[in-house]
């Protein structure tokens, strides 16, 4: 088999771009309104909301590639990193370092794209590994650079990356092609664009030992801001993750050619799709903050440690709803304690009640706004699908 960058045509894309002139307006008309809704809160607010879309992104970029990290610690190391008050907790290494990718993508995403930058991801988002020779540099080792899965004694192989000699010749020529391609560059591309072809392109080099995946998400994300001339804090990754095995597929199917319209196809909708839950998170910022201040000094200690801990969960809360036994375990009280807490924040409105007896259980009131698939068919128009709650 020949992959893509074994075709002759190699790195010369080839796309339909009238199929991605819809998509291209919409994430613009998008990325306008989420900062207009954002330039009116207040700071406590703005901060929460880069902390909550930052985290999101720092641990599904994880999670996509197998790595689970804690939420709580990973929030509370980019509040560091950011200059906000935190809880000083200890964190562990992994997460210490995506989180200190993360921040320097949102302070730097409108500098150019250098080896240094990527080199120095690498070195943060590898922190803490003993098993990888070569950390903050390209790949040294002869052995094939594969994607492989299934059985050691009978693997598929779903992409071979150019052997490690190429590597520094094909990522100075990538990293020519992303800043002569920026809005602000010699041959510039519209957003969606630039991004989807930037995350196949450095994909498809492979060029470290491992963590390419991370690194290749940040370069789309770090393309995506500069398209819209702001930190976009698009949830890229946790949109991704949702849809991880349209991911992998899209992306070996991508990789065996480069005319790439079915491709970039797919990433305008997982964009779109992204652009649509960040919306959604500031809403739930939003409504939180009104939550709290309704009812922080209605309810007992004991009530409101509960309704922090469902609101650090995000808009669903617990999946599946609060159930009587969570409220015991986080508050720390008796059954029938908890019985009474939970009748009277269901009375005062601080939770909804579903379900009977055994199966009760307690929601927050905040209005659940699901966010739709988005796909982009053949003559380019844009369909939003229900899908399940991820």
């Amino acid at each position: 088999m020949r992959w893509n960058w074994q075709q002759p045509d190699w790195p010369e894309f080839t796309w339909d771009e009238s199929r991605l002139v819809r998509a291209e307006e919409r994430f613009l008309l998008g990325g306008g309104q989420f900062l207009g809704t954002v330039k009116h809160l207040a700071a406590e607010d703005r901060d929460q909301i880069v902390v909550e879309a930052m985290s999101n992104e720092a641990v599904t970029t994880s999670e996509i590639e197998g790595e689970h990290l804690n939420r709580d610690s990973v929030q509370s190391s980019m509040r560091r990193q950011l200059g906000l008050a935190s809880d000083q907790r200890r964190v562990q290494p992994a997460e210490q370092g995506i989180c200190e990718m993360m921040v320097d993508l949102f302070r730097r995403y409108a500098k150019p794209l250098d080896e240094r930058t990527l080199f120095a991801w690498h070195t943060m988002s590898m922190k803490g590994r003993t098993d990888l020779r070569d950390i903050g540099r390209y790949r040294t080792h002869t052995e094939p650079m594969q994607v492989v899965s299934g059985a050691i004694y009978e693997p598929t192989v779903h992409f071979e990356a150019p052997p490690s000699g190429r590597v520094s010749k094909e990522m100075r020529r990538f990293l020519a092609w992303f800043n002569e391609t920026d809005t602000r560059g010699k041959t510039p591309l519209p957003v969606l664009t630039r991004a989807g072809i930037a995350h196949l392109y450095f994909e498809s080099i492979h060029p470290f030992e491992d963590g390419n995946g991370r690194i290749g998400r940040a370069i789309a994300e770090k393309a995506l801001a500069q398209g819209l001339g702001q930190p976009s804090l698009t949830a890229l990754a946790m949109t991704i993750l949702a849809h991880r095995k349209e991911y992998y597929d899209s992306l070996e199917a991508a990789n065996k050619r480069n005319e790439i319209t079915e491709w970039l196809a797919w990433f305008a909708g997982i964009a779109l799709e992204a652009q649509q839950r960040t919306l959604a998170q500031v809403e739930f910022v939003l409504d939180t903050a009104k939550l709290l201040d309704r009812f922080r000094n209605d309810l007992n200690s004991r009530q409101l440690a509960v309704l922090l801990r469902m609101l650090r969960e995000g808009p669903d809360g617990f999946k599946g709803g609060l159930s009587a036994g969570n409220y015991v375990k986080i508050s720390k009280a008796s059954a029938a304690t908890a019985t009474r807490d939970l009748a009277d924040m269901v009375d005062r409105g601080a939770l909804t009640r579903s379900g009977e007896r055994k199966h009760t259980r307690y929601h927050l009131p905040i209005p659940l706004r699901p966010t739709p698939r988005m796909t982009i068919d053949a003559d380019g128009n844009i369909t939003a699908a229900k899908t399940r709650k991820q």
